[in-house]
């Protein structure tokens, strides 16, 4: 009842919610929801790789800007962020989902939340049961004490979460932080009530997903 509770919050802030038990159902479901021929990137997330999306994608009848490609210079990769912003679809994770019916991100180069907001005429956000949330305060918690040490953990940031394993700025306000030039939390994003009904989709896991 729960679980309905929540999609129904995301339904009357105008997002289309799915629920899935397992993460051997995300594919489908993509395939369901993405369009043949249609151009599709992805924001970084362990999530999508976790349920096989990226796979799907460069074998799929999709046109993929690919970020993760081989060899590309950092003027490539950057030219791919700009062009995702054009995409069909923009497929992406979240850090923190709200039972309220919000979406919680923050981003260190913020290509992901400028994709989120804006560009892409549908964004697909896949998240497993351990994004929820009670509200946006608890959200931004999850992100200072789970998601941003585990990140800068995995990408190998030098920051003080990476190496405390806890935002240094935990009790204070949403930017508090380190100065660090290797900081991942340099743009917040709430996704609240959305103007276009269905644009963002969220596909919500029954089992934990990413970090």
């Amino acid at each position: 009842m729960k679980i309905e509770a929540i999609l129904e919050n995301f339904k009357k802030n105008r997002y289309e919610p799915y629920y899935l038990e397992r993460k051997e159902e995300v594919g489908p479901l993509l395939k369901k929801l993405l369009e043949e021929g249609c151009s599709v990137s992805v924001g970084g997330s362990e999530t999508l790789k976790q349920v096989g999306a990226l796979e799907l994608l460069k074998e799929g009848p999709y046109q993929y800007l690919d970020r993760y490609q081989e060899g590309l210079s950092a003027d490539e990769i950057r030219k791919v962020f700009l062009d995702a912003l054009s995409a069909d679809f923009y497929l992406t994770s979240a850090n923190a989902v709200t039972e309220q019916g919000e979406l919680v991100n923050v981003d260190g180069n913020c290509n992901r939340i400028a994709a989120i907001s804006f560009g892409p005429k549908n964004v697909i956000v896949v998240a497993g049961i351990n994004k929820l949330v009670p509200n946006v305060d608890a959200g931004i918690k999850r992100i200072k004490r789970i998601a941003a040490p585990l990140n800068t953990k995995r990408l190998g940031c030098n920051t003080y979460c990476k190496e405390k394993g806890v935002c240094m700025g935990v009790d204070g306000s949403m930017t508090d932080g380190c100065r660090s030039e290797g900081r991942i939390c340099c743009g917040y994003l709430i996704s609240g009530p959305q103007r276009v009904p269905g644009r963002i989709k969220l596909i919500l896991v029954g089992e934990e997903l990413g970090y």
